[in-house]
């Protein structure tokens, strides 16, 4: 994933890029158009000499035409002869070898073409004037473009790390403290005051957010422990009116039934009332007694609890338990987390099935056969139902996870080889 520091850089460097290169050929042109202007400048200044010079020589109609003859020889890149009328200047751009070089090369050469009077007589004087070669100067321009283009690009990346790196300090900082955030905890953040105005409104935006957050859990939390104090004597006392109807000789059968049916019903309402008053307890922190406990020994003990119930179902149980295993924990904790743990690997088994049960000294893996993977995200939330078809409060892997959190240990799911299988890490 790209950073959002780099993605400026990256603009201002394509950016950059793009001027440089378009700036070689706007270079090229206006030094091409320098150049030849100040050639046709020296080509004048040429023409106006040579007239001068010429006129200057005292001498006859054979001395002046010796003496052109003369010119023409001493300067191969001019040519004076006789004209019959004096016309209009012209200029002229042409390529041409390169005349008594050793190398054929072709070479650019600005011209000019003028006509003058020498001793009354008109003359045509033509003077070429070699020009820097045109790939030779691109070639120059570019690579001097491209120098400072990786000049700048390196400038670029060292300001923008030492500029945005102190410039994106508190957001950073920001960033780390809610990483760390636990609304479990009910911790507050205190944000770092900062003297950059956008940073400064976020970190109030999200002190307000986490405040009021903060305020709703803490508010559920006691909502949901009141509400369950309050249900367990109402629930109780349900329970006993339907007992006393139960003994009511005058019931028919019809009676009987219903009477049965609300006491199902009352008996997993009494259930989720309870395991919601535990989730509130160890959401608070009432749990806090740690100790050293013989967790494979305890294991043991729950699966001889469940081995009669696990044989009604035809569910083997294999285990592979390393022995002499101590964790630090809550004992009341840990045997809810066992309990949990074995009673949904039975529940949710299929007809015939099997539960492994392995331990080393920093996992504890639980697993049981199945058809297909539950669904991750909504597995450790409450009143999520693994199976429609197995009844149950939805509340015991919600358990399980909030016990694990208390203790610092993590609580995975994996489905392979078609069995469900939960791991509790200890370390």
């Amino acid at each position: 994933m790209n950073q959002l520091l780099h993605k400026p850089l990256r603009a201002f460097a394509w950016y950059a890029f793009l001027i440089l290169a378009c700036s070689i050929p706007a270079y090229y042109t206006i030094m091409d158009y320098i150049w030849v202007s100040e050639l046709n400048e020296h080509n004048k200044i040429i023409a106006e000499k040579t007239k001068h010079n010429l006129n200057a020589l005292a001498g006859n109609k054979e001395a002046t035409a010796q003496s052109v003859e003369f010119w023409n020889k001493l300067q191969p890149n001019t040519d004076l002869q006789p004209a019959d009328v004096i016309r209009a200047d012209s200029i002229y751009n042409l390529y041409k070898p390169k005349p008594f070089a050793s190398k054929k090369d072709i070479d650019r050469y600005q011209g000019l073409v003028t006509y003058f009077n020498i001793h009354g007589k008109p003359y045509k004087f033509i003077v070429e004037t070699n020009v820097e070669e045109s790939y030779e100067t691109i070639l120059s321009i570019g690579m001097v473009t491209m120098l400072f283009f990786g000049l700048l690009l390196l400038g670029f990346v060292f300001i923008n790390k030492k500029i945005s790196n102190r410039l994106w300090q508190p957001f950073y900082v920001t960033l780390q403290k809610l990483k760390s955030f636990d609304l479990d905890k009910q911790s507050k953040i205190r944000f770092e005051p900062t003297d950059i105005a956008e940073f400064e409104e976020l970190n109030t935006a999200l002190a307000k957010l986490i405040h009021s957050n903060i305020a709703s859990f803490k508010q559920q939390k006691e909502f949901t422990e009141n509400a369950s104090h309050e249900l367990q004597t109402p629930l109780a006392i349900i329970q006993s009116k339907l007992d006393l109807m139960r003994q009511n000789k005058s019931l028919d059968r019809e009676q009987s039934q219903h009477i049965d049916e609300a006491s199902k019903a009352l008996a997993r309402a009494s259930r989720i009332n309870k395991n919601l008053l535990l989730l509130a307890k160890i959401e608070n922190h009432q749990y806090t007694q740690r100790e050293l406990i013989n967790l494979d020994g305890l294991i043991v003990e729950n699966i001889d609890l469940l081995k009669d119930y696990a044989e009604g179902k035809k569910i083997q149980i294999q285990t592979q338990i390393k022995a002499g295993v101590e964790i630090l924990g809550n004992l009341a904790l840990v045997e809810i987390l066992l309990s949990n743990l074995l009673l949904n690997a039975i529940k949710h088994n299929v007809e015939g099935g099997e539960v492994s049960v392995a331990l080393n000294s920093n996992q504890l893996r639980v697993c049981n056969a199945g058809q297909e993977s539950l669904q991750l995200d909504e597995l450790f939330k409450r009143f999520s139902r693994t199976s429609p078809h197995v009844p149950g409060t939805g509340l015991g892997l919600a358990i399980v996870k909030e016990i694990c959190i208390q203790h610092n240990w993590r609580v995975t799911y994996t489905f392979e080889a078609r069995m469900h299988c939960f791991s509790v890490s200890f370390f």
